[in-house]
């Protein structure tokens, strides 16, 4: 039986000078866990385009190890909406291997001349997202981006539109802490016109689940195969 994450040890960690190691050990022993069925999880094939192994919740802070591009790529969901977005949870996340971008957009309230409408995103436990427009009319210009490399901690606070970028696809992973705040939403750009309706988070069977782990953990491993 796994024992729980220190969130707080962990949350350190990745602030600290050195710290990949540690968040690395902790990686690679949660993955292990997963390939061999001590952890009763499945990777979740986020609507985002990355597979997600959530691996703890407890209160307002989670843990998961995301997984992009590569043979992740044609596993994973697509967005009804948009890739552009903001979480209701501030995120502090280290990655494992590869390079993953975070794109920042400028919204802005243009009610006269929009390009995009703001959709409310509400997450059941169940696995099912109820997407919902809300009044607000926007537009939106691509701002500065960053990214980061193997063994780099980049944050992104709640309430921030952005989109993540895997250049050209090539496989990455990170590992992911996240603090949910009190009175926040998760929201997407979607089209003007679109409409409420629900998307249904597909789960990986067992077999799928544990092999892509051991592909993330050997990778870990051997970053350049």
């Amino acid at each position: 039986m796994h024992s729980p994450l220190d969130h707080r040890r962990l949350a350190r960690a990745m602030h600290r000078q050195g710290a990949p190691t540690e968040v690395f050990e902790t990686a690679a022993s949660v993955l292990e866990d997963i390939a061999a069925g001590r952890r009763g999880l499945r990777a979740v094939r986020h609507p985002l385009g990355f597979l997600c192994f959530p691996v703890e919740r407890v209160g307002d802070h989670g843990v998961c190890v995301h997984a992009f591009g590569g043979e992740a790529a044609g596993q994973a969901a697509r967005p009804t909406t948009s890739p552009v977005h903001s979480h209701s949870w501030e995120l502090t996340s280290c990655v494992l291997y590869g390079a993953v971008g975070n794109l920042r957009v400028r919204v802005v309230e243009r009610p006269a001349e929009p390009t995009h409408r703001v959709f409310e995103v509400l997450s059941r436990p169940s696995g099912v997202d109820e997407i919902q427009p809300t009044s607000r009319l926007v537009s939106c210009e691509p701002g500065p981006q960053q990214t980061s490399h193997r063994g780099t901690v980049y944050t992104l606070p709640a309430g921030e539109f952005h989109t993540t970028v895997v250049p050209e696809d090539r496989p990455a992973a990170t590992l992911v802490l996240g603090r949910t705040l009190p009175g926040r939403f998760d929201l997407s750009l979607g089209p003007l016109h679109g409409t409420g309706h629900r998307v249904v988070r597909q789960a990986c069977d067992a077999e799928q689940t544990a092999r892509t782990a051991r592909t993330v953990l050997r990778r870990i491993h051997d970053p350049c195969p």
